[in-house]
């Protein structure tokens, strides 16, 4: 089973139709089972194409080109969180070829002000992968000492709505630094949860920032913010960072994480 988890930063990037295009040939090529994506926009000021989908949401226009480019059908599991840069519905999003026996979203924050930029929610889904239903949430959290919306109170909201009898797989942009003792990340190993880049027999630094980017404007540490965690032990053959100008070139202001799991080990 092939994960990926993206913060794509979406309609902010330079040249960013040229992203997507990389970024769409790249899912072609790794086949990936469960995409997960986070700063998933679209325009405030567009007209609704389907649901509450419009015409230019990031990950609606990434499904396009990929059956474009002859990658198939993907579903779409997309909800926003809060207004973005004043002109933009930003969210969480999933893409599956799979199966999807049920989608859900949920606010994590204290807030659920869309106005409010802290508002977070997270989308979820529960996919049938070779006869096997696991879920599937693609994360976007705040940080650790932040006073209005901590990560702390955010990570139990969202471990509270987990089913607990069920294997999870917990993909995106933490922004907790695992390099960093005793904050976010251990706090979420802590609850149980198992990093796949842990327990990948192979695997890269894992780096996911290189300096500053929107949310860590006095960053100059490379961090490793992006994770994809799990709620049981299992066998991962390669956890590898994407898109970083080694792994194909640079599409976002986060690097991707790309994991590779025996499936029969869940």
């Amino acid at each position: 089973m092939k994960l990926l988890t993206l913060n794509c930063h979406s309609w902010i990037e330079k040249k960013q139709m040229e992203k997507l295009q990389i970024t769409a040939e790249a899912i072609k090529e790794k086949g990936y089972d469960v995409i997960a994506l986070q700063e998933v926009n679209q325009s405030i000021q567009e007209a609704v194409t389907d649901r509450n989908l419009k015409k230019d949401n990031y990950a609606a226009v990434l499904i396009e080109e990929l059956k474009k480019i002859g990658a198939g059908t993907y579903q779409l599991v997309w909800d926003h969180s809060h207004i973005s840069y004043g002109k933009y519905e930003e969210g969480t999003a999933l893409l599956t070829k799979h199966e999807i026996l049920e989608k859900n979203s949920f606010f994590i924050s204290k807030d659920t002000d869309s106005e409010k930029w802290k508002t977070r929610k997270i989308t979820g889904a529960e996919i049938l992968i070779e006869g096997i239903p696991i879920s599937f949430y693609s994360c976007h959290l705040g940080w650790w000492d932040d006073q209005e919306e901590p990560f702390k109170d955010q990570a139990i909201s969202l471990l509270n709505h987990m089913k607990k009898d069920s294997r999870f797989f917990l993909m995106g942009d933490f922004n907790n630094n695992a390099f960093i003792r005793g904050e976010g990340y251990d706090f979420l190993l802590e609850k149980g949860l198992y990093d796949t880049y842990s327990l990948a027999e192979v695997k890269d630094e894992g780096i996911t920032v290189e300096g500053k980017i929107a949310g860590w404007s006095k960053n100059r540490e490379k961090l490793r913010i992006d994770l994809i965690l799990t709620n049981e032990k299992c066998r991962v053959l390669s956890s590898g960072v994407i898109f970083n100008g080694i792994n194909k070139p640079v599409v976002s202001d986060h690097f991707g994480v790309e994991a590779v799991l025996n499936l029969s080990s869940l």
